[in-house]
């Protein structure tokens, strides 16, 4: 089990592991272990997520998301396979967790009248700037 929250823990079945053999450096060990995991969550068909942990994680536009709503996550940042499978599980739990509470919704305000000032002026500042920059005109 991974555990996300004390309410929420996905089963192992759920979560798909592949290894494969991680590029960059390394010498010839390298090419011979399979230290890269590549990890699969079904978002989309999982029964242990809920509605709505579920509608948000899919509605994030994460690049890592598929077509078909399966979320794979690479580890490679270590140089064993058990760190790597580590980091990538709670990788996963975080994402998992920055969709659990609702956003808070956006209150409505209207700009305070020193910060329309302070940006007028600032405009104002800036077409002076670019005012000195032209050279004077001249009909003759």
């Amino acid at each position: 089990m991974l555990t996300i929250s004390p309410t929420l823990a996905l089963p192992e079945s759920e979560l798909v592991e592949r290894f494969l053999r991680a590029d960059g450096p390394g010498g010839q060990h390298v090419n011979r272990t399979e230290s890269a995991v590549e990890l699969r969550f079904d978002v989309v068909n999982s029964p242990s997520l809920p509605d709505e942990v579920r509608v948000r994680l899919l509605a994030r536009r994460d690049r890592r998301l598929t077509a078909e709503g399966v979320l794979v996550i690479q580890g490679r940042r270590f140089r064993d396979q058990g760190r790597n499978r580590d980091d990538v599980r709670e990788r996963l739990a975080e994402l998992i967790r920055s969709v659990l509470r609702p956003p808070k919704k956006r209150v409505a305000t209207r700009p305070t009248r020193a910060s329309k000032e302070r940006r007028l002026a600032g405009k104002q500042q800036r077409g002076k700037i670019k005012q000195t920059r032209s050279r004077a005109w001249n009909p003759e």
